[in-house]
């Protein structure tokens, strides 16, 4: 059984493309029987209705039946400086764009795609290592660790101080797929095989970092990871790219867990102080002694038996901390050979 295709190179001309039902072909292979020079690769890639097609896609697939017409495009890149396109940009940048000027065009199923398969700093297409913040955005990891160094965060990500803010998350790359966010979805469910595209609920278990769709852990109840078996708890789950209640949950989760790292840090201050801190000896009015020397200009020097408990000797506590008494020993030549207790 043959199959055909039609190819419309950039010059206009339409080609015909025939396969065997059982041959194999990507179209990076195809590209590269139409341009048999390897320079030239990187300059053109194919479009199905308007829609660019990685170049591991295979002939045929769902996408691609039987007499469809694929489109050679070249890419084209500005020199910067002249008010082109320098090949940086990231369609997060051109949605943004259109949301501030024409408002009324911009594609809301493009606004979540940006959202689910880019990083919310760089906006460059999601690789791994990733990690998400404690409000459940999305990010790659060496992007934003490198802004928290360059001190460059938005004012948004500000509540990202340091490593303890992120959530090493794991994603399953679909089979076949390549990091391209012009190609759709990269990763999926690794149960239910549901696509990491914004149109369902996913969830990462802080205990493991594996990001596992609702609908799985709706339909298999378990208390541990359906990838990796380790136990979890409820606050476990972070729903990653939430809608406004939902990031509100978390962002008073994540206060209420600030203010109570706050607390403990101010109690195990309060411990130190109640016991003996320093050189000094607690008052009434909670400063130490020292302090207040201090403070009327006085220098106080430690002295061990101002420490000594109240039915100890004071000569005898010292003696733990200093050597032996010494106010009624003369030094001599010789006093070098006494026993170590007396000098």
């Amino acid at each position: 059984m043959h199959l055909q295709f039609f190819v419309r190179s950039p010059n206009h001309q339409t080609l015909t493309l025939t396969l065997e039902a059982t041959q194999s072909l990507t179209l990076h292979h195809l590209k590269s029987s139409l341009l048999p020079e390897p320079q030239l690769l990187s300059s053109f890639y194919f479009t199905l209705n308007g829609k660019p097609l990685s170049d591991s896609t295979l002939l045929p697939n769902s996408q691609l039946t039987p007499l469809s017409t694929l489109f050679l495009v070249p890419r084209l890149s500005g020199g910067g400086g002249d008010g082109g396109a320098t090949g940086a940009e990231s369609r997060d940048c051109y949605l943004k764009m259109y949301a501030v000027k024409k408002p009324d065009k911009v594609d809301p199923n493009e606004q979540r795609l940006g959202k689910w398969l880019n990083c919310a700093l760089s906006n460059e297409p999601l690789r791994e290592p990733c990690v998400i913040d404690k409000l459940g955005n999305i990010f790659n990891k060496e992007a934003l660790v490198q802004a928290l160094l360059g001190k460059k965060l938005p004012k948004e990500f500000r509540h990202v101080k340091g490593l303890k803010d992120m959530v090493n998350i794991k994603l399953s790359v679909i089979p076949g797929k390549e990091s391209d966010a012009a190609d759709g979805a990269t990763f999926q469910c690794p149960i239910t095989g549901l696509e990491f595209n914004g149109k369902y609920k996913f969830f990462a278990l802080k205990n493991c970092g594996h990001v596992v769709s609702a609908k799985a852990l709706k339909e298999v109840k378990s208390s541990a990871c359906l990838v990796c078996h380790k136990e979890f708890v409820e606050s476990d789950k972070m729903v990653i790219n939430g809608n406004e209640e939902e990031v509100a949950v978390l962002r008073e989760m994540m206060e209420e867990e600030k203010a109570k790292t706050v607390k403990e840090k101010k109690k195990r201050g309060i411990d130190v102080l109640d016991g003996e801190k320093g050189c000094g000896k607690l008052e009434g009015n909670g400063k130490l002694e020292n302090e207040k020397a201090l403070s009327n200009g006085g220098v106080k020097k430690f002295r061990a038996a101002d420490l000594a408990p109240a039915n100890a000797t004071k000569e005898v506590y010292a003696s733990i901390f200093t050597s032996s008494n010494k106010s009624n020993f003369k030094e001599t030549f010789t006093c070098r050979s006494l026993p170590l207790g007396r000098n």
